[in-house]
């Protein structure tokens, strides 16, 4: 089975996550991120090798090693909240947009803890055909209750989640890691207002804060074929008005910015970052490009 669209992007992200875990300084460990990669030979073209090939690549190799760096920091950042969530005592966790995430399989939770997914039936289609593999093999081994629920976040998801046993009286932690991006603020919008309204107070929420990129970097890579067909379904979130939205809806938001969470985990931006033209802006804190700061990301507990 291949993914397409929205879908496909996943794969990049497994990628990422794939290399990362190779890595003796890794900031993560995805054993199952690999699988995934297996699954769908062919998925992406062959990667250049040596300085030479990535030079002739121009602002679009800065822009390959800028989301890399931005997905492990995501990660590793949003494994951290979602630990940190449960040990303060959220027992619900919902991952909206999934994509091929496994931390319900491989982070350390605690007792208790239910994890719910949310995505496409046809993401589910090829991750858990995968996931079956792993089960075969003897490679899954959880302590958390795992729920997927295929839905499509732009149709009222919030009776298909509490079908498959999520309680909206209990607190919860909600993640919405690379999904904004890819709907239109209005969308976004109702997405959090749906999350808001499932959310007792102690809940916590957290997802990417800023751009994906610049109008000059996303100009650049509609017009290249490799990768016009994903910035094509760039669509913008909630943007700059985040915080403010999530204030006015009951939440406390905190900016984390990814220069500092670099720097806290040791591991330094690409090497070759984005010329300033073509930088894409994340964050209000600090505004820089991803690749020198790794973006910025939005954490918020739920007040009233």
């Amino acid at each position: 089975m291949t993914l397409e669209g929205v879908a496909k992007t996943a794969l990049g992200v497994a990628l990422v996550r794939a290399r990362e875990s190779l890595r003796d300084d890794r900031l993560f460990d995805d054993p199952f991120a690999q699988r995934f990669v297996d699954a769908a030979p062919g998925a992406f073209p062959e990667q250049p090798g040596s300085a030479e090939e990535r030079a002739s690549l121009g602002p679009l190799a800065s822009l390959g090693a800028a989301f890399a760096h931005h997905a492990v920091l995501r990660t590793r950042f949003f494994d951290d909240y979602l630990l940190e969530a449960t040990a303060a005592g959220c027992r619900q966790v919902v991952l909206l947009a999934a994509g091929l995430d496994t931390r319900a399989l491989r982070l350390p939770w605690p007792a208790g803890v239910r994890v719910f997914e949310l995505d496409l039936p046809e993401l589910f289609a090829f991750k858990e055909a995968v996931l079956a593999g792993a089960v075969l093999a003897g490679a899954i081994s959880s302590r958390a209750d795992r729920r997927v629920v295929p839905v499509d976040l732009r149709d009222d998801w919030t009776g298909t989640i509490e079908a498959a046993g999520f309680d909206r009286e209990a607190s919860s932690a909600w993640l919405a890691e690379g999904l904004l991006i890819y709907l239109t603020p209005s969308d976004a919008a109702t997405l959090l207002t749906r999350a808001s309204g499932l959310s007792a107070p102690g809940s916590r929420l957290a997802f990417e804060h800023g751009g994906m990129a610049s109008p000059a970097l996303l100009a650049t890579t509609r017009d290249t074929p490799t990768m016009g067909q994903y910035a094509s379904l760039w669509k913008g979130g909630l943007g700059a008005e985040a915080p403010d939205w999530l204030a006015d809806h009951g939440w406390k938001p905190q900016i984390h910015d990814g220069a500092e969470l670099a720097a806290s985990y040791g591991r330094p931006a690409p090497s070759h970052p984005m010329p300033a033209d073509t930088a894409s802006a994340h964050g209000t804190s600090g505004r820089s490009a991803p690749g020198q700061s790794g973006g910025s990301f939005l954490t918020a507990l739920r007040v009233n």
